[in-house]
This record gives structure tokens, sequence and C-alpha cells, in this order.
């Protein structure tokens, strides 16, 4: 299908209008009326399992929700029902959330019980964004998860959280940084809905470890993975492709989410924001658009190597929230700077997006292409998608904007 001409994404209305069209894919087909969310669609919006649920893909349909409450006036029904699964089908007798469950005749099936940080960063987004729906329970659901995440997670040594517990939360040894970055959102998410300091401080806490401390053990770069002791492990899952949450190798798309968290910090915290945050969100992103820009065909690569492993591109696929971040990130970067050249990023990375990635058919973006963007799958939208990036991209360049939710948006 020919691509439609490109619209403007530095006007809010093309990024209202890009919001809406994959909402559009999800909305006559997302809900289970018997709880929760349908989560593994097709290319075409076909549902191929209606039964296996996960933590990831069911608090990020919260977060849908919550967007299309909004921006358009969507019902808060939607973002309840959507809450309510994860608060009573997802959440276990030990005080977690299963990961993974078997949703069949309104009644869940562990399938996965292991308790991840990851997982309840997303709860407490979820949370956030359903308070502020004022979806009823929300803003107490905050705080139990903010509280939980304490108790279990925090190593207050090493002012980052550990990243993976057994169902008995027995702590396993590995250590990551995919979980505090994502729990650095959720901070952010849980301080704009609640105004509480504790939150913005802890999101903070949680960059200045991973983006300060962490990084300068590693060139001054994000790396994934560590010890128990947070020393860098440079092997781990160096020969596997397949786990989606733990990558091999300097992610581009997690050095750009960082340039934007840190600029999102940055305007949060105001007069008290440390000065290192732009610098080093600008490192961050300059650093992914050299290394992981692929002058050839286009697009972010996935993954580029260290320099003790030779350097280099290690993954050359193109993942569909690795573009989208990145966008966003740039828009941060171009209204916080005044540098033009991130706008040309912003602009060079949505016609790219909208050439090979967004299905102009059938709505919502590709999950991956292969290094020429070819297609590698007709797996839309497998468990953890959702297009919650995709999404909050557009929101995250509104916001950049100063464009705050309008009395609701019926254009």
């Amino acid at each position: 299908m020919t691509s439609p001409a490109l619209p403007d994404f530095r006007q809010p209305a093309a990024l209202w209008a890009h919001m809406r069209h994959t909402l559009a894919f999800y909305a006559p087909r997302v809900m289970d009326p018997s709880g929760g969310c349908f989560q593994f669609f097709k290319d075409n919006g076909q549902i191929y399992d209606r039964r296996t649920r996960h933590l990831v893909s069911s608090t990020r349909f919260v977060f849908n929700h919550a967007l299309a409450w909004r921006w358009f006036g969507a019902p808060t029904d939607d973002v309840a029902h959507a809450l309510a699964f994860v608060r009573h089908a997802h959440a276990q007798p030990q005080g977690g959330y299963a990961w993974v469950l078997d949703w069949h005749e309104q009644r869940a099936t562990v399938l996965d019980g292991t308790n991840h940080c990851y997982g309840l960063a997303f709860v407490l987004l979820a949370h956030a964004h359903a308070a502020e729906a004022g979806v009823p329970g929300a803003r107490e659901g905050v705080a139990a998860t903010f509280e939980l995440m304490e108790q279990r997670f925090w190593e207050a040594a090493h002012g980052l959280y550990a990243d993976e517990a057994t169902p008995g939360w027995q702590l396993r040894p590995y250590r990551g940084q995919n979980a505090n970055m994502h729990a650095c959102e959720a901070m952010l998410a849980a301080h704009a809905a609640t105004g509480e300091a504790r939150y913005l401080d802890r999101a903070l806490t949680l960059a200045t470890g991973i983006a300060q401390r962490q990084a300068a053990l590693a060139g001054g770069l994000v790396w994934e993975h560590y010890h128990p002791d947070w020393t860098p492990d440079w092997h781990y899952n160096r020969d596997d492709k397949t786990n989606i949450f733990r990558p091999w190798g300097f992610q581009t798309g997690h050095l750009t989410e960082w340039a934007k968290l840190l600029l999102m910090l940055e305007r949060r915290l105001g007069a008290a924001a440390p000065a290192w945050l732009l610098p080093t969100a600008r490192h961050f992103f300059d650093t992914a658009m050299h290394e992981g820009w692929d002058d050839m065909h286009g697009g972010l690569v996935y993954g580029f190597a260290p320099a003790q492993e030779g350097g280099g591109v290690c993954d050359a696929d193109k993942y569909f929230w690795v573009q989208a971040e990145s966008l966003a990130a740039a828009a941060w970067l171009a209204v916080r700077t005044g540098d033009e050249a991130y706008w040309h990023w912003y602009d060079r990375l949505w016609a790219y997006a909208w050439q090979h990635f967004v299905d102009h058919e059938h709505g919502a973006w590709y999950r991956i292409l292969g290094p020429a963007n070819q297609k590698l799958t007709d797996e839309k939208s497998p468990a953890g998608k959702t297009d919650y990036h995709t999404l909050g991209a557009c929101q995250d360049v509104l916001a950049a904007l100063g464009i705050t939710p309008p009395a609701k948006v019926t254009a």
C-alpha cells in the first residue's frame, strides 16, 4: 500500500490524528467482556490468542485507555476495566503480580508467577494514569505499588531496584537498567498524578544511578546488564536474541528513551534540576544517532556492540519502539535547546516510520522489520506491544510543545 502524504508532525493536529488512527486499530476488538484486554493481534486486527495475558500488556492497555480518555473523552469505564484485571487477575496472594496468565472462563491460571520489577514499574504507571482519570482506588494503588517495590526490590546501598524474584520473593542475581528506567518513568507519572515529592525524588535518584554512576562504568553510555554488585555483565544474553526485555548490546532506543526522561525530569524539577541532565541527554541521543542510524535503509537499528567487543551494529533489525522513543526524544531536545538539528532528526524519524512502520490500511505500527525494512512477521501486536510506545511518543511530543489536554479533542 502506498503511504499517504506525510503530515507535519510538528503540528498538534497531526499528532492527535495519528493517536486516533492508532487507537482505532484496537478500539473495536481489544476489550474482553470477561475481563481485561485481548493482547495478540495480527496485522489486520485478527486475535490469534484469546487466553494468554502478559502483565506488561495488561498494564500498558490501562495507559492506552487513559490516554484515550485524556485527549479524546473516551469513557473512564474503559480505564477501570483494564485496571481491574491487573488488580484482581494478575495480583497474587504473596503480594506480587503474575508475569503471565492463562485467562479462561473468567478464571486466571498462573503460567509464570515470577515477580519482575519491570512489571511492577508498569503496575505503578497504570495506577498513576488511572488515578488521573479518577478511577476509584487507583491513587491508593500508586502508594501500595510504590511500597511493594520498596519492600521487595529497593537496594538502598546502590540507589537502584533489583530486577527479579521468585513467586515467593527470593531475589535472583540478575540486575538490569531497563526496570530502573521504566521505574523512573513511572515515578514521574506518579508525581504528576499525586503531587507527592517522594516520587520525584525517587525518579532523580534512579536517573542519577543509571545515567551517571552506572554509565561511568560503561564509557559514558547505558549498559543493560549487571551482576548483583552492579558491576557490568558484558556477556549476559550475548548469543540470545529471543529475550525482548533483556537484549545484549547498547540499545539505541534505551539511550534515546533515557534522553527523553532526563529532559522530562529536568522540566519537572525546575530550578532544582541538576546541571548534568541536559548534556547527558544530548550525549545519549547524539551517540544513538551516530551509532544506530542506518544510512543505507533508514531507521535506527536495535543495538550496537561495546568497543571491547569490536563496536559496530550487533542487531540490525528495526523495532517500532526504537523509532517512536527516538522521535519523542528529538522533539524534547529541539524544544529544550533550540537546535534545529534535533528537529531535523524528528522529521527524519517520522518520515522513515511513516513509510515503513505505520500500517496505513489497518492502523497501528508494525512491531519489527528486518535490516532492509522487510516484513518479518504478520504479528503486529503480540504480548508487550499495545502501541504504548507509539501513542506515548505522540503524547510526549505534545508535552514537549507545551500542549496540554484540552476540554477533550473532538476534531
